[in-house]
């Protein structure tokens, strides 16, 4: 029996109905890979989940990553889950001013995860656990959408160049200090392709986010002016999807060509609670690229990541 599909958005997305994804056979897991290449955001409602059954389900669709190490990781259970919070290892809430929100804080810059690792994600999948009465949501834009709007003059020049991501350069967008030595040693810069096509459709999208910050042989203010001109490209208003969070939600997205952000909510009043399992991806999407270098942020970098975090 098909899918129940509903469209979350006239481009892309799509809610999966009738689904419990505790109880899936290979028939339907198969369904929902179709609709995963098709749609890049699905949303599963109704899914009363722990962290077992979570990992279970979302290794239907490959191995899974682990977390890094980083100065917010300390209340995480399994190292498959990447624990998104504002409380602490002893459930209470974090304070206000506490760095571990200033880090979290750059997860509401526009990004793909793992884009700063070698061999980058293929799929998140984040669920609800506690959500704030009003705020925290998470919005979506896809690339493949954009990329399909570029004149085609556009998209030649972007094939086959390569971009430099840095989970190091993106946090220090946010602030000094979030990213001691031995932190950042777990995520030197990487190379990815700049175009990225789906294997099983060939549809095309461009990759960026707040971590690429070069592009190999282009001077840094003329790489990340290309950067932010496709990133804003992507994040245009009536491009996004904005998800308003309801307990037992689950949502997966696809990292190769799907950009997301999460919105800010009242930190010091509310509890939000979310689990992510993070799908690893096939292979590097690029050549090494050595002698590369990632150049420090500009006042224009900062700038613009400050506007990404109070835009609303």
């Amino acid at each position: 029996m098909a899918l129940a599909i509903r469209p979350l958005h006239p481009s892309f997305g799509a809610e999966l109905g009738g689904v419990d994804v505790r109880r899936v056979d290979d028939a339907v897991v198969a369904e929902i890979v179709a609709a995963f290449e098709e749609h890049s955001v699905l949303l599963f409602r109704g899914q009363t989940i722990d962290d077992e059954e979570q990992i279970a389900f979302s290794r239907r669709f490959g191995p899974l990553e682990t977390t890094i190490r980083t100065i917010a990781s300390e209340a995480r259970t399994r190292p498959e889950i990447s624990n998104l919070a504002n409380v602490d290892a002893e459930d209470r809430l974090i304070p206000a001013g506490d760095k571990r929100n200033l880090f979290n804080a750059g997860n509401q810059m526009w990004h793909s995860d793992s884009s700063f690792k070698r061999v980058p994600a293929l799929a998140s999948l984040l669920a609800a656990r506690e959500v704030p009465p009003s705020g925290g949501e998470t919005e979506f834009a896809s690339m493949r959408v954009a990329y399909a709007r570029l004149p085609e003059a556009t998209q030649r020049w972007l094939e086959g160049k390569v971009a430099i991501h840095s989970f190091v350069y993106s946090r220090g967008l946010v602030s000094d200090g979030l990213m001691p030595p031995d932190h950042a040693a777990q995520v030197p810069p990487v190379p990815q392709a700049l175009v990225r096509a789906n294997p099983r459709n060939g549809r095309k999208a461009f990759y960026v986010g707040s971590h690429a910050c070069e592009i190999v042989g282009l001077p840094t203010d003329e790489a990340r002016a290309r950067l932010r001109e496709l990133l804003d490209l992507a994040t245009e208003p009536d491009a996004v999807y904005a998800h308003a969070w309801r307990p037992g939600d689950l949502v997966m997205w696809d990292n190769r060509c799907v950009l997301h952000r999460g919105r800010p909510w009242d930190e010091s009043a509310y509890r939000r609670v979310m689990h992510r399992t993070t799908v690893a991806g096939d292979g590097p999407t690029a050549p090494d690229a050595p002698g590369v270098t990632v150049n420090p942020a500009r006042d224009s970098d900062v700038a613009w990541s400050r506007a990404q975090l109070a835009a609303v």
